[in-house]
């Protein structure tokens, strides 16, 4: 008895001695990103199945809203703890965390991958600063979607996608007479900016829009676009409940899910909120572009990894950057996420029509990039305080209006 306790004594030492060490060779991440809503989340574990199944040790740190997380991780950094990898927006957003050495280059993992020869050229110029790769992309989504609930169209009569404004205008008119609320509005700044952009595309086209936030061009064509912007984005106000002020995104994607509201201005991610709620598109919702648009508004996410000591964390990284670009996943990630693939080479049997349009529109070049690519977190944050402070005050003109978007790039 007292040797087969002494053995079993030897066998719990040894355990308690070993499990350690082993646990520190395997790669580990602790991965911070702002996605917590039911599509975003199902996403995210894609990506985290596949790295646990590959031998990582995952750790969440999720935290609701992007300003919520991005200031988060600000102050980890400040801290000089910094998580193994934070959900990015692709573009200048990153620039100074790379100019100041706070963020590793991945180049080794994108050269063994051959990215180059996978990605469009556009984001492989997005992921890359000062001629290193930065960023593992996960996914690109268009931002120029209008949601629509078809039960609602139905019990108001509206049989057609409106095609033109005033035809919208009309569709709107008639959910409103159904006792439907027409629009499910998401009462944040940044969701405002982003029915500014696309209806800004609508009314200037793709080399207007890159005249205005590339070039800052405010010529009278520009001018006038802005105008006509403003007056379209003022004339929502009218079909937009008073419970709208403050109002999460999915919260607004729930009401068009349950057919309480009839449209929604929103990126391709809420088509995860409807997966999630096991509806099923061309049956219980569609999705078309906001009208009279030549193309769409998009905005991709990566993964960014900061400089870290530890070498299970580093590498972690190295690990959660193949599996991110790794064809499947993009894929079954895109399914869940509503994203389309970033990657050009991947099987599209599987997407949806939607998914299927936001690739043509991006391989046809008939993209433009949101604000948070190409502008300065300083001049995006403007941006949605402009759009933000048009949208509260109905008295504003447009005219005015215009003087004031212009003056965010002075």
């Amino acid at each position: 008895m007292k040797d087969t306790m002494k053995l079993f004594l030897l066998g719990t030492a040894l355990s308690i001695t070993v499990a350690p060490a082993y646990a520190e060779d395997k790669p580990k991440a602790e991965v911070m990103t702002s996605w917590t809503s039911g599509g975003e989340a199902a996403a995210l574990d894609v990506i985290k199945r596949e790295f646990e199944k590959r031998g990582g040790v995952w750790k969440d740190s999720s935290i609701a809203g992007f300003g919520a997380a991005d200031a988060a991780f600000q102050n980890r950094l400040v801290a000089g703890d910094p998580p193994t990898a934070k959900q990015a927006v692709i573009g200048l957003a990153n620039a100074d965390f790379v100019n100041q050495g706070l963020l590793n280059p991945i180049d080794d993992v994108a050269e063994a991958g051959k990215w180059t020869n996978a990605l469009p050229k556009s984001i492989a110029d997005l992921v890359s600063y000062n001629g290193k790769v930065y960023l593992a992309p996960t996914g690109a989504h268009g931002e120029s979607w209008v949601f629509y609930s078809k039960e609602a169209f139905a019990k108001a009569g509206v049989s057609e996608e409106p095609k033109t404004w005033d035809e919208f205008f009309t569709a709107l008119d008639k959910l409103k007479a159904a006792g439907v609320q027409p629009v499910a509005w998401g009462g944040q700044s940044w969701q405002e900016s982003k029915v500014f952009n696309m209806i800004l595309l609508t009314q200037v086209g793709i080399d207007g829009f890159l005249k205005i936030y590339v070039d800052t061009d405010k010529d009278e064509v520009s001018t006038e676009g802005v105008k006509k912007t403003l007056d379209i984005l003022g004339k929502l106000r009218a079909y937009v409940d008073e419970g709208a002020p403050g109002r999460n995104w999915n919260d607004a994607t729930a009401m068009v899910i349950t057919g309480k509201a009839g449209v929604q201005f929103m990126g391709d991610w809420a088509k995860g909120e409807f997966i999630a709620a096991g509806k099923e598109l061309g049956k219980d919702y569609g999705c078309m572009l906001a009208p009279q648009s030549p193309g769409m508004v998009y905005v991709a996410d990566a993964f960014s990894f900061p400089k870290i000591a530890d070498a299970a964390s580093q590498k972690g990284q190295t690990l959660l950057a193949e599996i991110a670009m790794d064809p499947t996943v993009q894929v079954e990630f895109s399914l869940k996420k509503g994203s389309v693939p970033m990657r050009t080479d991947v099987d599209q049997s599987s997407l949806d029509v939607c998914a299927k349009k936001g690739l043509e529109l991006m391989s046809a070049g008939k993209i433009v990039p949101d604000q948070a690519l190409i502008l300065s977190p300083q001049q995006a944050g403007a941006l949605n305080d402009y759009v933000d402070e048009f949208w509260t005050n109905p008295s504003e003109d447009s005219t005015s209006g215009a003087e004031k978007f212009f003056a965010i790039f002075e």
